[in-house]
């Protein structure tokens, strides 16, 4: 809690300074040196909320400092900066998403452009579709790639997005050095939403040529699993959102269900293979995939059914041996209808 409010008044002292900055005498560029550095340790999982503490915050500093320097005989020049992304007028978001040229100078900045994907105001959309592939080309990939991952694991719950602006997001993805530093970061981040990023890119291909890497490498069991689900079943499915579902329209009774879709994977991967790494994975939350996979097709592994079983069956997870012990009783269900 104290650290929380340390980082509250460092960024609330940094951005007074930058609105000081802006408002002072024959400033032609504004100082963010203080506030790209605050932002730059901010957490993402708190966007949300640092987002509106700052526009609130810089409008306040914006009109303090105004009045302060203010001459009845001279109107200052109007500049546009990255905070007028999250400006209280549409217009002003508009008119500085398509004035900004040069790179994001941290990824907070660039999660600001990101988020006007979802701006209430149509033509601040419009703005962020157009500007965003250029914005991200000069701005450092991996200030581009956590922004991302933060982004795609949340933008179920973006209300606004449209197809166009989805297909925007998977053009910067499927960028080859954007591509390679996400599937570096889905290998190697121990903790986070890696696997509903994992899920959403999905969407593209990126992952395709480095499932099986993702599968035997990745820090995150809940990764490995779906890795090794979508090789098991030869496709990658994710959430699109949520849809209504009428149970009792009399009453105007239902309920929300996860609305899904999938893409085949071009990728084919010897089944025996994915089975013999999946059951002696460390995590018994893979080892239970691998199992699933072993009950849905005892007839075609033959005889290695019986020894993949046995081993699931002895496994010290009771998830995981429940499922070998009922693999060993419908291969003893098959040999005596055979025998019969």
């Amino acid at each position: 809690m104290q650290q929380s409010l340390i980082m509250e008044d460092k960024v609330l002292s940094a951005v007074k300074e930058f609105a000081t900055s802006i408002n002072s005498r024959g400033r032609t560029v504004a100082d963010m040196s203080a506030l790209v550095e605050v932002t730059t340790q901010l957490p993402l999982r708190s966007f949300d909320y640092w987002e509106r503490l700052i526009r609130t915050e810089f409008s306040l500093a914006l009109d303090a400092s105004a009045q302060a320097n203010w001459k009845f005989w001279s109107k200052p020049p109007e500049l546009l900066t990255w905070l007028d992304l999250i400006s209280w007028d549409g217009y002003r978001r508009e008119k500085t998403l398509r004035s900004l040229s040069g790179a994001a100078p941290n990824t907070f900045f660039f999660s600001l452009a990101i988020r006007r994907l979802n701006d209430w105001v149509p033509q601040v959309r419009q703005a962020a579709r157009e500007k965003l592939p250029q914005i991200a080309s000069t701005t450092k990939p991996e200030f581009v790639v956590e922004a991302l991952s933060t982004a795609l694991a949340n933008w179920n719950s973006w209300g606004r997005i449209e197809d166009v602006d989805t297909k925007v997001l998977l053009e910067i993805i499927s960028k080859d050095e954007i591509a390679q530093t996400l599937v570096a970061k889905l290998i190697s981040s121990p903790s986070g939403p890696m696997p509903s990023l994992f899920s959403q890119l999905g969407r593209t291909s990126i992952l395709d040529d480095h499932l099986e890497e993702i599968a035997a490498r990745a820090i995150q069991p809940s990764v490995r699993a779906k890795a090794y689900r979508s090789l098991f079943e030869g496709r990658i499915v994710w959430m699109e959102g949520r849809k209504w579902i009428w149970t009792d329209i009399r009453y105007c009774e239902g309920r929300l269900e996860a609305a899904v879709s999938e893409r085949k994977l071009n990728v084919d991967t010897p089944c025996l293979d994915l089975l013999k790494t999946s059951s002696a994975d460390t995590s018994s939350i893979v080892r239970r995939v691998s199992a699933e996979f072993l009950i849905r097709n005892l007839d075609e592994l033959g005889i290695h059914a019986k020894g993949f079983a046995e081993g699931f069956a002895s496994d010290k997870s009771n998830p995981v041996s429940e499922r070998g012990y009922f693999a060993l009783k419908k291969l003893g269900e098959t040999k005596n209808a055979n025998a019969s």
